[in-house]
């Protein structure tokens, strides 16, 4: 079996793979979700999936930052794999992301960020850009589950041990809306937390 092959049924014997009408964070309406959280509940699964994530990174990584909720058992993982540090920002009263809890970084410390689905991109984009402000380098971004449309995030390609291409739609062209099927919002942040 291929490793694509492994991680689909992984995702799919843990009930991760998910089908129906979905409000994902970003707004936009999916027939499948991927709730990487049932995948990642089993400690000895989510070690495995952490090390098979681990390898395919760059040497020389000092830390990894993951955003709450959804990333942080798998950056943890991770983290662990590759024997550094791991940290993660939460959004302020703004609803910007920040370092909170004493967390810091030093200037040209090299750090990967790790989620656990990357659908725009757009939260990852936000963690780059807070990394940067903080003068940290970042060297990767990777993920269990790409199912962006885009090959990169602020021009770092996407490492990922499954790609897949699930359709996403704006709500006025959503076809499930158009038929009326109920909707479900199953992420931790609600599309209007994300706006």
């Amino acid at each position: 079996m291929s490793d694509r092959g492994k991680w689909v049924r992984l995702l799919d014997s843990t009930g991760a793979l998910q089908s129906g009408h979905f409000v994902l964070s970003s707004g936009r309406h999916s027939p499948r979700y991927v709730q990487c959280a049932r995948v990642l509940e089993r400690p000895s699964v989510a070690e495995a999936i952490g090390a098979a994530l681990a390898a395919r990174l760059p040497q020389g990584i000092d830390r990894i930052v993951s955003p709450p909720l959804g990333a942080l058992l798998i950056g943890y993982e991770v983290a662990r794999a590759l024997g550094v540090r791991f940290m993660f920002p939460e959004r302020g009263r703004t609803g910007t992301l920040d370092l909170r809890r004493s967390f810091t970084v030093e200037p040209g410390e090299r750090v990967a960020i790790v989620e656990d689905v990357i659908t725009t991109g757009r939260t990852t984009g936000e963690l780059v850009d807070l990394l940067n402000r903080l003068d940290a380098e970042v060297v990767a971004v990777a993920a269990i589950v790409d199912r962006s449309s885009v090959p990169d995030v602020c021009g770092h390609a996407i490492e990922s041990l499954l790609r897949m291409s699930i359709p996403t739609y704006e709500a006025s062209e959503c076809p499930q809306c158009a038929l009326g099927t109920p909707i479900t919002r199953p992420g931790s942040r609600s599309p209007e937390q994300a706006a």
